[in-house]
């Protein structure tokens, strides 16, 4: 299996995020100068008390986010024609067996260019295989797929999600939000995504030492 299970939908969140969350980002979003494009607002975490060197503690999800991720996602399929054809006008990349080729040899475009990927179980060796010295850093390995199943539900999904990786670091970021949302609805993807960490860390809370919100190029705000 290829990073985290993405949850069939979002985490239960509270409708009113706490006030905290959205007085941190009102704060960071005041403090960040204006620039000449919509910053993507950003958590870091950083973590405590855990031993990283161990892959099990190591986090690796991809979490939905109530209110998007402010910008478009890009999702790409790895599938045969017949699967190509069921995701078209859905996934914004589809690559049949016989335009593999020319996949693989535009690979860092490729990845550069799509948020996350999909691909028919079959087809996962020969992208392991011919991609995944690409793919694999940077996080974008496909998830497998059942032959002959309809993913334009699990590609919707994704269109809305964010990949969290802690890779070894203590300290890792997460994309909660674009610059153009509402607080209220930064603050409730925030509460999302620290409500899956949390979850998943051995002793949740207690294994985080703070978290801070900032747009791409703006000053930190501390929230817990």
């Amino acid at each position: 299996m290829y990073g985290g299970q993405l949850a069939a939908a979002a985490p239960e969140v509270k409708s009113v995020p706490d006030r905290t969350s959205i007085d941190a980002v009102t704060e960071a979003l005041g403090k960040a100068p204006e620039r000449g494009f919509s910053e993507t607002v950003e958590i870091a975490v950083n973590l405590k008390e855990l031993d990283l060197t161990i892959p099990k503690n190591r986090l690796e999800e991809e979490i939905a986010l109530p209110n998007g991720r402010g910008r478009p996602v890009k999702v790409g399929l790895f599938g045969s024609n017949e699967l190509c054809e069921k995701v078209k006008g859905v996934a914004d990349v589809v690559i049949n067996p016989n335009q593999l080729d020319e996949a693989i040899k535009n690979g860092k475009q490729l990845v550069k260019d799509v948020d996350f990927f999909l691909a028919e179980a079959p087809l996962m060796p020969t992208i392991g295989k011919r991609l995944g010295t690409i793919l694999g850093p940077r996080g974008k390995m496909p998830r497998p797929v059942p032959p002959g199943s309809d993913p334009s539900a699990l590609i919707q999904s994704l269109k809305r999600s964010v990949k969290v990786r802690s890779k070894g670091n203590r300290t890792f970021h997460a994309a909660v939000g674009n610059r153009s949302m509402p607080p209220e609805q930064i603050a409730v993807n925030i509460d999302a995504v620290l409500a899956r960490i949390v979850g998943k860390l051995e002793r949740g809370r207690n294994n985080i030492d703070s978290v801070y919100v900032k747009t791409t190029m703006g000053p930190a705000v501390r929230i817990w």
